[in-house]
């Protein structure tokens, strides 16, 4: 069955039976367990050994982004400990007057941290979920605004781990040519519009229009659905003395960490041996971004900023040593239902050979886009779509740029006004299929960042991912057919398409709503 379509089959499997049965953990590993049948021919014991052989290949693979993980939620209990977190959702509750604000709030943190969606995800929730709460915004809307300006904002910042990630798949100067794809990523730019035009306008549909009313009318934010949405670090006390000051210097001091752990891992680390080598030096800060190790960027930048921040909480006197140390355990406690689901989607994706191997999916995406006679100007569309509907199976979105660009490259050429076109079709079809995969480990974060269920979130935010998706899947239709009027000219076109679209809808749900609510009074 290798490099065959029922290649897919264990993220279909994984993913309908956690759609269907609510418990991600079991279908995942089911999923995966599942995979690993196909790959041995129906063998028990060998079936058990290659899962558990794939489980930890990627548990070691992923090592630093565990640590990440770890560090990051200690660093949330320590900022609940020493009165930060507290005293800013007091500030902020008196600056922000209505919920629109909070949204607003929320979405603008997002696209200021855009060094890397992990770290984004779990600053964010953990930062304005008393907020939100105060707001009585629904966790599910949280876990949306929180995804929505992850990995959108990523693939749209030239300095951020996603950057660098592409342009490791690109021919020539792939930092350029990823600049280039920028403004062509409809997805991903209109997104961030989606969000902003709800923080503004404050009205929602299908699913979460329900989660909204709950949380609005019975103050139920969780709109039942509590089940794996709550941690121990919302029980944890915290020190009355504290200022905003005691959260907002260890997130400055966090982003700095970990932009220093970058440039540091950029300049000296090289990838043939995949250790540190201080003789191998990246000519400037620009490329020291692209050659950048993320992963353990981030697990160094934060272990390095957890040390200066246990200092300066000890010295600021919010937090005993003791309570540090304890807060190791919490932390950890706190991150091990995100860990686990990683540990299963990584898993899942190794199975079924995202980027070859195993089950080989890789290879038989190669194959069968090498022989399409699709006309030309539907590559953007049909690679957008692609790259989405493997994303979605795979749950990464760095799996489907590793399989999808090069052939993108190959085909087309790296440099053309269609190249370049169908290249950002393909990075913002990944970050649809990662935005709607329960399986998707940024989405996973979205959902631990904002403590809501994650089925939910999945949910939640299917009918937004879709529509937007939808919009983008026409314009990158009209943009094909426009490829002879230069770039400039081409973008222009796409986009005035993908607007018109856009508030056509907005529109539309707006004025279904108030039947609606006509209709409920």
């Amino acid at each position: 069955m290798e490099g065959t379509i029922w290649a897919f089959l264990p993220a279909v499997i994984a993913i309908v039976l956690a759609l269907v049965t609510k418990q991600v953990y079991v279908s995942l590993f089911l999923g995966i367990f599942a995979g690993a049948l196909m790959f041995t021919g129906g063998d028990l014991l060998k079936a058990m050994f290659t899962l558990y052989q794939v489980m930890s290949e990627k548990v070691g693979g992923n090592t630093p982004i565990i640590v990440f993980l770890v560090v990051l939620g200690i660093l949330v209990v320590l900022m609940q400990k020493s009165g930060g977190a507290k005293a800013y959702g007091e500030w902020a509750g008196k600056k922000i007057k209505s919920k629109s604000g909070a949204l607003a709030a929320t979405a603008g943190l997002g696209c200021l941290i855009f060094v890397d969606d992990y770290f984004n995800c779990l600053t964010v929730g953990s930062v304005m979920r008393p907020v939100t709460d105060k707001f009585k915004v629904s966790r599910a809307k949280l876990a949306y605004i929180i995804d929505a300006t992850a990995a959108p904002v990523c693939i749209i910042a030239p300095i951020s781990s996603w950057a660098a990630a592409v342009s490791g798949e690109l021919e020539g100067d792939g930092l350029m040519v990823f600049i280039s794809t920028i403004p062509f990523n409809i997805y991903a730019l209109l997104t961030l519009v989606m969000v902003f035009t709800l923080c503004y306008l404050n009205f929602d549909f299908a699913k979460m229009r329900r989660n909204e009313l709950t949380a609005e009318t019975t103050g139920d934010l969780f709109a039942g659905m509590t089940e794996d949405a709550k941690s121990d670090s919302a029980e944890i006390a915290s020190n009355p003395k504290g200022k905003v000051r005691h959260l907002l210097i260890p997130v400055i001091i966090l982003i700095v960490c970990c932009i220093g752990g970058m440039l540091y891992t950029g300049f000296f680390y090289n990838w043939d041996t995949g250790l540190i080598d201080t003789e191998l030096q990246s000519a400037n800060v620009i490329e020291a971004f692209s050659n950048c190790d993320a992963g353990m960027s981030l697990a160094i930048g934060s272990t390095v900023a957890l040390i200066i921040i246990a200092a300066y909480y000890m010295i600021a006197r919010v937090v005993s040593f003791k309570e540090i140390t304890g807060s190791f355990t919490e932390g950890f406690k706190a991150m091990v239902p995100a860990i686990l689901i990683l540990t299963f989607a990584w898993s899942i994706s190794g199975i079924m050979g995202a980027r070859g191997g195993y089950l080989d999916a890789q290879a038989f995406v190669e194959t069968n886009l090498a022989n399409s006679a699709f006309p030309e100007f539907l590559f953007p569309a049909i690679f957008f779509i692609l790259a989405g509907a493997i994303a979605f199976a795979t749950g990464t979105s760095w799996g489907t740029f590793g399989v999808l660009v090069p052939i993108a490259v190959t085909i087309l050429g790296g440099s053309g006004t269609l190249a370049i076109l169908t290249v950002s079709a393909t990075l913002g079809g990944a970050v649809f299929g990662d935005h709607i995969s329960p399986i998707s480990d940024t989405t996973i974060l979205a959902s631990a960042g904002a403590e809501c269920n994650h089925v939910d979130h999945v949910n939640t935010q299917l009918p937004y991912a879709g529509l937007i998706a939808g919009i983008a899947a026409i314009a990158y239709v009209v943009a094909g057919l426009c490829v002879s009027l230069g770039s400039v000219l081409c973008c222009v076109i796409a986009w005035a398409v993908a607007l018109v679209l856009f508030f056509g809808a907005v529109l539309f749900i707006k004025q279904r709503n108030k039947k609606a609510q006509q209709t409920e009074a």
